[in-house]
């Protein structure tokens, strides 16, 4: 499986991690994850050396995992320092991997390549997740589709006057104009309409009505696919400083070569506290993403029957710009790694 090994990954919400151990697979590699006693976030392979026993089934002892087999012991380094069997000595090779895991924007962050070059300060600014001006929803999703189709379908927002009808997309999507930036490794994907009559549930989260509006949707990707998506809605005719606009982030992290985790959140700073509204958001973007994009994912997955996009030699629209630019930085970065 090829993956970009040295990026930075989601690999939880950080409210997923509590008391107990949260094991996953990410990157095709199992992974358990822990808080030590100050709060601090842990990741180790969740593999025992001695007979390949997953970590998550034992037990936190004193901050180190107590394997649930033999009971061989691993503190939050990967270091065995107990073997209870025999004179007690620790063979040589009784390490667990560990791996880099930051904590910022309210996510887990993991970076499942060489450590030496793991620098936090190259995780892309998601700061509305933490900002308490913001109201935001979010939510996760596992889809059984590979990451880079998962980030074609945010990359090119051509498809929701189709796939969302009613719910976020609207005709006016199809002739909007765009614009593809890239800057260096980062790729932007921009869309902009004009005389649009937003969807009704859009008209509640924007409170436009049923006015005629101007809106932009605008994806940055980083690599691998960590994208964030800023939505704008202003009535015709009205200064800039009118706008409401949202903060959205939807984060591809590859389980395996066909499963993919799907972090997601949707954030406002206008208006009073709404719960209500909160509620309307997060059963629409649950509706979307788990009712209408991974069904469809899932069933282009299964119809492609392979991984590789480009030996199907796909029809090309003018939408594709946005995820053909993104695969080819990525396929760059993956071939340079």
């Amino acid at each position: 499986m090829a993956f970009l090994m040295n990026a930075w990954y989601v690999a939880a919400w950080a409210d997923e991690l509590g008391a107990s151990m949260l094991a996953k697979q990410l990157l095709g590699k199992p992974v358990v994850m822990y808080r030590r006693s100050d709060g601090v976030a842990v990741a180790l392979e969740d593999r025992c050396p001695h007979r390949f026993a997953p970590l998550h089934m034992g037990r936190l002892v004193d901050d180190q995992i107590e394997c649930a087999y033999h009971g061989l012991r691993f503190d939050c380094r990967g270091v065995c320092t107990l073997n209870p069997h025999g004179n007690g000595h620790i063979p040589p090779r009784a390490l667990v991997r560990s791996y880099p895991l930051v904590e910022r924007y309210d996510l887990l962050w993991i970076w499942m390549g060489d450590p030496a070059k793991a620098d936090a300060g190259a995780i892309p600014g998601f700061e509305f997740l933490c900002d308490p001006t913001f109201q935001n929803v979010k939510g996760y999703t596992l889809a059984e589709g590979h990451y880079e189709l998962m980030t074609d379908n945010i990359m090119d927002l051509g498809h929701i006057e189709f796939l969302h009808p009613g719910l976020l997309g609207s005709d006016a999507v199809r002739r909007a104009q765009t614009e593809i930036v890239q800057e260096g490794n980062t790729i932007h994907s921009n869309r902009l309409t004009r005389d649009e009559v937003l969807p009704p549930v859009l008209q509640k989260w924007y409170e436009a009505g049923d006015r005629r509006v101007q809106r932009w949707l605008n994806v940055r990707w980083d690599p691998a696919g960590l994208m964030k998506l800023t939505v704008g809605v202003l009535p015709e005719g009205e200064p800039r400083e009118n706008a409401h606009e949202s903060q959205g982030c939807h984060l591809m992290t590859p389980a395996t070569e066909t499963t993919t985790h799907y972090y997601w959140a949707q954030g406002r700073n206008w208006g009073e506290r709404d719960p209500a509204m909160d509620a309307l958001r997060l059963d629409s973007l649950r509706k979307a993403f788990d009712t209408q994009d991974k069904p469809m994912i899932e069933a282009v997955q299964r119809n492609m029957g392979t991984t590789d996009l480009d030996s199907l030699r796909p029809v090309m629209l003018a939408t594709d710009g946005g995820p053909v630019r993104a695969r080819r930085v990525l396929k760059q970065l993956i071939a340079e790694e």
